[in-house]
């Protein structure tokens, strides 16, 4: 064979690949981009109708201005809220279920979570008298629930993020479920209240939406500070799923599932800016409960605050939103451990 020949006829076939390589390269990254640009579109569309102000606050009476995400140190309220369309409750009714407090800190994207127990005794602006903080949601929606945190924990509440059942579910379920090692074995009422419906056992696992709700919610196993502790293990578990490679694709489905059962008061351009805090991977997240003791004094179930414990939060709280120097490290192991309690929940 002509030893010039086989080398042009060799030369030509690696050219044909690279060009079938390049081809197809460009091909992906066309696909890449376009399922991108339909993403953030799609995101957007959801972002306009899930946008909302809470009544007309248009930012926290303690801001000298408003803030911004990555410029400032900022707060975000998730309130999970007692109700779905398949309950069709009065508003009247509706009570916060979970209430965790997000402040993100710009300099070392670090983010600090706390539980607050649904049952803590605390001062409601608008109803003019201290009561259980899961009934401010009933005067006036996301704004009294606002204001009595703020009032609680004497910080500003910049943004919120409220969900009800269904988004909860459905945001689980488009991401294929979340993993999360349970602490015990369980049977519980589903969101339909169904008894029984849903059982787990002991261990790590994939939970789907309404089993995950199911733990998030029961109150029969141990205590509220546990129960905030485990709102904040499932709240971390769609954090890590969100920001997986693999669930890319899903993303599409997780913007769907959010909808209409999701009402917020941040904008697409400030929700978009909270995608710099993942560029490292998970962000640094610390988590703490509010430590306290049961109150039957009043024939009524409340959780009272250790006011030592709660200054303290406030002063950690405070400091990582830049409003005060830094003060020492506080840990949720110091929470108060109870044990199991019947009690009446009016």
């Amino acid at each position: 064979m002509n030893r010039k020949k086989y080398r042009k006829t060799n030369s030509s076939k690696k050219r044909t690949t690279i060009k079938i390589l390049l081809t197809l390269a460009v091909s992906l990254l066309l696909c890449v981009s376009a399922f991108g640009i339909y993403l953030v579109k799609k995101a957007e569309h959801a972002a306009n109708n899930a946008y909302e102000t809470a009544g007309n606050r248009e930012m926290s009476d303690l801001r000298d201005e408003k803030v911004e995400p990555l410029h400032d140190d900022i707060s975000i309220l998730f309130i999970g809220v007692d109700d779905s369309s398949a309950r069709d409750q009065p508003s009247s009714n509706i009570r916060s279920d979970a209430l965790v407090l997000a402040t993100l800190n710009n300099e070392d994207k670090s983010v600090k979570l706390v539980s607050i127990p649904r049952d803590t005794y605390t001062y409601i602006p608008d109803a003019g008298k201290e009561d259980k903080i899961t009934h401010a949601y009933a005067y006036n929606g996301p704004s009294s629930t606002i204001e009595s945190v703020e009032n609680l924990l004497k910080i500003p509440v910049d943004y919120y993020v409220r969900m009800d059942f269904e988004a909860f579910i459905d945001v689980i379920d488009a991401l294929d479920g979340i993993t999360v090692d349970v602490p015990f074995d369980l049977e519980e009422q589903d969101e339909f209240d169904n008894a029984g419906a849903i059982s787990l056992e002991e261990g790590l696992q994939t939970l789907n939406g309404s089993e995950a709700l199911a733990l998030a919610r029961t109150r029969h196993y141990d205590n509220d500070i546990e129960r905030g502790k485990r709102q904040q293990l499932i709240l971390q578990a769609i954090m890590n799923k969100t920001l997986s490679a693999g669930s890319f694709t899903n993303y599409a489905d997780v913007i769907d599932a959010v909808g209409d059962n999701m009402k917020t008061n941040l904008t697409f351009k400030e929700m978009q800016a909270f995608f710099e805090y993942a560029k490292g991977g998970k962000p640094d997240v610390e988590t703490f409960t509010l430590d306290g003791y049961d109150d039957m004094s009043t024939g009524i179930y409340y959780w009272q605050l250790d006011q030592e414990s709660l200054r303290e939060v406030q002063d950690i709280l405070q400091s990582h939103l830049g409003l005060k120097p830094d003060t020492s490290s506080f840990s949720d192991s110091s929470a108060v451990e109870l044990g199991n309690e019947s009690y009446n929940n009016e």
